[in-house]
């Protein structure tokens, strides 16, 4: 008779836990206005699940690919929500969802966004220099759906070369890659288990 988790230490499934919950805090966190359902469905699943051990290796590889997966940007937005600086994400975000208005809305949307992330004394300011706030300030004039991306690449760029460096050696990164082995314990506990199962279930049938 298989146990399955109940066999394996209490320490670990704690471990297991504790990221869950990491992940899940960022679902604390209000949605703006303007977010879309979908991405709210999607970082709700997603925070239902620990990474894989292929995907943690992954967004150690490059910082695009923390970028091009989901669950990389929860993830790491979560690690920037612990320093303080979850405006940076928040702002690729906004950008990219702005990439997909309609035209008819852009105006509205693009101030918005300024408001929110570029002004002077912004509620989530981030930090840019002078020449590309400006640079963006003019474009938001004639809003189009470039506006922002010098603004998003400065942002990019500081998070690549300063936060991800950081989040490679956080206790964050730690605790997904010491649980890896645990999740990998348990699905190969449950084949051998199976496995004997079907054994037995045939001979006891012959």
């Amino acid at each position: 008779m298989c146990k399955g988790l109940a066999t394996l230490p209490a320490t670990c499934l704690k471990s297991a836990k504790d990221i869950k919950h990491k992940i899940s805090f960022l679902l604390q966190k209000p949605e703006p206005q303007a977010a879309d359902q979908k991405q709210m469905k999607d970082k709700t699943a997603a925070a239902k699940r620990v990474p894989t051990t292929a995907e943690v290796e992954k967004w150690k590889e490059s910082f695009s690919h923390v970028m091009s997966s989901e669950m990389g940007r929860m993830v790491f937005a979560s690690f920037l929500r612990s320093e303080f600086s979850e405006e940076n994400m928040d702002f690729w975000v906004a950008c990219e969802d702005y990439k997909k208005t309609a035209p008819s809305k852009l105006p509205t949307r693009a101030k918005q966004i300024y408001q929110q992330y570029i002004a002077a004394d912004a509620p989530n300011e981030v930090n840019l220099d002078a020449a590309t706030r400006e640079e963006t300030r003019q474009n938001v004039e004639n809003a189009c759906w470039s506006c922002f991306d010098e603004a998003q690449k400065m942002i990019v760029t500081l998070m690549e070369k300063d936060s991800y460096r950081r989040f490679l050696n956080s206790k964050l990164i730690q605790d997904l890659c010491q649980t890896q082995p645990t999740a990998a314990r348990e699905k190969k506990e449950k084949k051998n288990c199976d496995c004997a199962e079907n054994r037995q279930a045939l001979t006891g049938g012959a």
